[in-house]
């Protein structure tokens, strides 16, 4: 998975993402209504009036720039020129649409240790369906000798290595036989590499997925799929075009909570979609209790001293 998105050459995000939207091979909450946008900035400045000492934004994977554009609108100007505003971004394709779109507004990175570098370990970061973007280790439930096992491409079962103590599900074992889950160890490693360098601020997280038993009711299958032209493919048509089609997977809220408290992180509040939006007269696409209004989640976490 990490190689069909990422790969130098041939990766989906590196070489043969379109771009995001209508035109693209998916929409987000973002390309929906600028409705995030506001809500953003609106969190942004109730983070500020705790921290106000934090002047530097730090988006994470921003996709084609529009949640960032709406963001510093959001914020008028008055607040706006308080920050300074960056973006990490991995992937050429769209880091050259965002350019395109914010101009000389923000500072661009390849990674987040760079941005903190620059921001002196203070700052509030967001992302938006970042997380879903990380490659999975999917693993499947064998009642028989009730023990985990990885499936590798071409789908078959091989013996799993990874550590139980800091994965929900591997702990798991009243699942039926050939229950399907994805760990997300590349999340775990990527929040122990930055953390450390980030000495104040808050981070919001907004994402789909769900606490863990929970997010698997009623899907024996896992949650991994894949997104062509606005398609959503499942079962072996994910492994179908390797590098042209996004990959994803719901989030283990759970895990992710856990990880971030084992750094010294805690999370301050989780709310619905719907719940983060309402107040910005979101339209009924965003507030759908059956659909991404409760499917998508926001997360805060604070770090008001670095952890020692």
């Amino acid at each position: 998975m990490a190689r069909a998105l990422f790969d130098p050459e041939r990766g989906y995000y590196t070489r043969h993402i379109r771009t995001v939207g209508t035109r693209g091979d998916f929409s987000t909450s973002t390309t929906l209504s600028p409705c995030l946008g506001g809500a953003a900035a609106a969190w942004l400045k109730s983070e500020s009036r705790i921290q106000p000492h934090v002047r530097h934004v730090i988006e994470v994977g921003a996709g084609d720039g529009s949640l960032m554009q709406v963001v510093r609108q959001s914020l008028g100007w008055w607040t706006r020129r308080r920050f300074t505003f960056h973006i990490v971004e991995s992937s050429p394709v769209l880091r050259e649409q965002q350019q395109k779109n914010l101009g000389n507004k923000v500072r661009w990175h390849t990674d987040i240790e760079s941005a903190l570098a620059h921001a002196q370990g203070h700052a509030f970061i967001y992302h938006n369906e970042l997380l879903d973007a990380f490659p999975a280790t999917l693993v499947q439930w064998n009642a028989q000798e009730r023990c985990w096992q990885e499936v590798w491409v071409p789908e078959s079962l091989h013996p799993l290595h990874l550590d139980a103590a800091h994965f929900s599900a591997l702990r798991h074992t009243a699942f039926p036989d050939r229950q399907r889950c994805e760990l997300h160890p590349s999340i775990r490693d990527w929040l122990r590499n930055w953390t450390p360098r980030w000495n104040s601020g808050a981070m919001l997280t907004i994402d789909y997925g769900e606490d863990f038993p929970q997010l698997y009711h009623r899907r024996p299958h896992g949650t991994l799929r894949a997104y062509l032209l606005h398609q959503r493919l499942t079962g072996v048509d994910v492994y179908a075009n390797p590098g042209r089609q996004d990959i994803t997977a719901d989030i283990n809220f759970t895990d992710y909570r856990v990880w971030l408290s084992e750094l010294g992180i805690e999370q301050t509040s989780r709310v619905t979609l719907a719940e983060f939006l309402r107040p910005q007269g979101a339209p009924a696409q965003l507030l759908d209790p059956d659909g991404a209004g409760t499917a998508f989640k926001c997360l805060v976490h604070r770090r008001t001293a670095c952890a020692s």
